[in-house]
């Protein structure tokens, strides 16, 4: 059904042709002869390799045979593209990449939703800084589809069904696009009306500092705004999309333009970039034909990092006046800054204090114990203002520290 339903369109819209296809379903073998005429039907993969040489190889099976029918083009000489996911986990991947790189063949995997106008809006958005800094992105797949369907995707328990591999990676695949890597990763999955999970939830902290919350569900009857980033400039909103329509759908903007850029009450329409998924298969013959470098991925902007590295030597400063923060910084940031070395803003340590009700604070004031001082603003053990967890130095407390007595000098 992949194949037909997503491959066959943008293969030809990007000026392909299909010339083999492999499948023992009678009536999808008529679909076929209708779709591509004089194409050639086989009943399985090996017969297709022992009959025919593609140019390139799609293969669109059910997700738990990926692996073995991607080793075995792979095997065969011929460029591989795969759909998502590429396998059902990291040790099944990484044989696949492995057999690629020791043959020398081409491999990719089909994330055609990279060129979705929304991702593509949303990337020169970002690239623009119209956003600001993005603190958190959202994105939903949600359905309201309370009778499900009889597929393999609904009942294949531990062989690729369910949304966490059909739709989760479309969603990772987006939010690591555009924000980078992940260093953390929560997760809730539900099976409501299907043997597999047919609710998803994936909360991703990425290395930049924005946090992604991404949902897949069958069961929503009210499906949420399709695509919302928040940014300290404002924030960008796409409201439904095609695949999953819902109540917020009233609110699009109109041909020509992909979501709103919204700061409050004041909205406005956002252009839509241009592009669209066809594009995919149009970079795949160019990189296997004519030999051009492969372009998987749309215009991405590259985030500001949250933490920066501040320089090996700082420049001297005149007596009294506090460090100068690192290249980029403004002072009561309050961030972590690691340069190898050392940790300007390190985890907070639990005080050393007794538990309520213990004797033993007593029995030190009784030994003739000074009770600690309350440090000031600004000192090294200052923790107002500073972000939970951390302990900040002085250079970038968000109080400044009171300045010297007359005559005087600060430590």
């Amino acid at each position: 059904m992949a194949g037909r339903q997503f491959h066959t369109p943008l293969l030809r819209e990007a000026g392909c042709r299909v010339t083999d296809v492999v499948t023992t379903d009678p009536g999808r073998r008529a679909e076929a002869d209708a779709d591509w005429p004089g194409v050639s039907v086989h009943p399985d993969l090996t017969a297709l390799l022992e009959a025919s040489r593609p140019d390139v190889l799609v293969v669109a099976s059910p997700t738990g045979r990926h692996v073995e029918h991607a080793l075995a083009g792979l095997d065969a000489g011929i460029p591989v593209v795969v759909d998502k996911p590429l396998a059902l986990d990291h040790a099944g991947a990484a044989a696949v990449a492995a057999r690629a790189e020791t043959t020398g063949t081409p491999l990719t995997v089909f994330q055609n939703r990279r060129w979705d106008a929304e991702q593509l809006t949303l990337a020169r958005v970002l690239a623009e800084g119209q956003l600001g800094d993005v603190h958190r992105f959202e994105r939903r797949w949600e359905r309201w589809r309370p009778v499900p369907k009889n597929r393999w995707r609904e009942n294949a328990v531990g062989a690729g069904g369910g949304l966490l591999l059909d739709l989760g990676p479309h969603l990772v695949d987006a939010a690591m696009q555009l924000f980078g890597p992940v260093t953390g990763v929560r997760a809730e999955l539900r099976a409501l009306t299907t043997p597999t999970e047919d609710d998803v939830f994936l909360a991703l902290d990425h290395a930049s500092g924005t946090i992604s919350h991404l949902w897949a569900a069958s069961l929503v009857g009210a499906p949420g705004p399709r695509t919302r980033v928040l940014g300290s400039a404002g924030a960008f909103l796409v409201p439904g999309h095609e695949d999953s329509p819902g109540p917020f759908d009233v609110l699009d903007p109109g041909a020509g333009t992909t979501g709103w850029l919204v700061r409050g009450t004041e909205r406005t329409p956002v252009p839509t970039a241009t592009g669209g998924p066809a594009d995919f298969y149009r970079d795949v013959a160019r990189w296997i034909l004519d030999g051009g470098p492969p372009r998987w991925t749309s215009p991405t902007p590259s985030p500001r990092p949250r933490c920066s590295t501040p320089p090996a030597a700082a420049p001297p400063r005149a007596p009294g006046r506090p460090p100068r923060p690192p290249a980029g910084w403004t002072a009561g940031e309050g961030r972590p800054v690691r340069d190898g070395r050392e940790t300007r803003c390190g985890p907070v340590r639990p005080p050393r204090r007794p538990p309520p009700g213990c004797r033993s604070r007593g029995r030190r004031r009784a030994r003739g114990r000074r009770p600690r001082r309350a440090r000031a603003p600004g000192s090294s053990r200052c923790r107002r203002d500073c972000p939970p967890g951390r302990r900040c130095s002085p250079a970038w407390s968000s109080t400044p520290p009171p300045p010297p007595a007359p005559g005087g000098t600060r430590a």
